[in-house]
């Protein structure tokens, strides 16, 4: 059962189907994807981590009839609301405190917000070590929620694991770049490249060799050449739109057992359903995303499942309204 039943019906129709699609995503993967995991060796339940980090985007100037503040926070809300909408299971469920500070957002070694960054790394990292999870579900939150966890079980199973980055854009900036962002610094990251002391930080990487994007359709200035000079592969919504073949054929060459996903809501096609921030054309559709996760799923042990970069511009607008009503304070 989807904790979406019993929504006040005041709830605008684009709320609900907002809800209701993030719900059919997250129930359609997380429980295919944990009845097959469980079908592997190892049986074990996966550790939910609820990571709001909003701190990694630079995004408010997207969406400009949304207050910046409330903006640049909504990954938090996002976080809040994909575990809202999430199976009712009996994972162990964790959050990550993040700061709600809006001016707590200094450039440092070309990272916004780098020193809060840090510090919750190092809170999420102190879970999982005390924790010591085998399967991780991240629900976030901007895409760098996947850093910790994902290298956390790169460290696990060293040279037995690929990364399928589900995304429109490739998330391989360094701090050096333009863009001060650090979700867009979230694979190379996991590549272990970036902030010195970040990297240090991290518990493990993962080889170019075994990390694939999928959806990719979107670059920076220059990411394209570098991609290219990492030699990561990619592949464009067109070569997944009727099958995950090339997905499969990919992952067989690596010669791993266990796979992470991240998958970045703005994979999907806008015309299908906004759900991040990104709105660019020629995207996944939500059926075509659940497939490939499912896919990777059956054949091999998925051990990180991570659902980022929710931004719901709604259910925002939603609860300005409602703090402008008299009565609720």
């Amino acid at each position: 059962m989807y904790k979406t039943e019993g929504l006040p019906i005041f709830v605008p129709k684009k709320m609900r189907s907002f809800l209701a699609s993030i719900a059919l995503i997250i129930g359609a993967t997380s429980m295919y994807a944990q009845k097959n995991s469980k079908d592997m060796k190892n049986e074990t339940t996966p550790l939910r981590l609820i990571y709001p980090q909003w701190q990694g985007g630079i995004v408010d100037h997207w969406m400009p009839d949304i207050p910046a503040e409330d903006s640049s926070r909504g990954y938090y809300l996002g976080a809040q609301l994909l575990n809202l909408l999430a199976p009712e299971s009996n994972q162990k469920t964790v959050e990550v405190p993040v700061s709600l500070d809006i001016n707590d957002r200094a450039i440092e070694k070309g990272i916004s917000a780098r020193n809060v960054i840090v510090k919750q790394s190092k809170a999420a990292l102190d879970i999982l070590n005390e924790n010591n999870p085998d399967r991780i579900i991240t629900l976030g939150g901007e895409c760098s929620v996947s850093v910790v966890p994902f290298t956390y079980l790169a460290a696990k199973y060293p040279d037995d694991i690929a990364v399928v980055w589900i995304d429109a854009h490739p998330d391989i900036n360094l701090p050096y770049d333009a863009y001060k962002g650090y979700h867009a610094m979230a694979l190379t990251a996991c590549l272990g490249m970036g902030d010195e002391e970040i990297i240090n930080m991290l518990p493990g990487k993962f080889d170019v060799s075994k990390t694939l994007i999928v959806g990719l359709r979107s670059w920076d200035e220059g990411m394209q050449a570098r991609q290219k000079e990492l030699g990561i592969k990619g592949l464009a919504p067109k070569y997944v739109a009727e099958h995950s073949t090339a997905i499969m054929e990919w992952l067989k060459g690596t010669r791993v057992s266990k796979v992470v996903i991240h998958f970045d809501l703005d994979v999907i096609d806008p015309a299908d359903m906004i759900a991040g921030v990104g709105v660019e054309p020629d995207g996944m559709k939500t059926e075509e995303v659940i497939r490939v996760i499912n896919d990777i799923a059956a054949k091999y042990d998925l051990v990180g499942l991570t659902v980022a970069e929710p931004m719901p511009r709604i259910a925002i607008k939603i609860r300005n309204m409602l703090n402008r009503l008299p009565l609720f304070k």
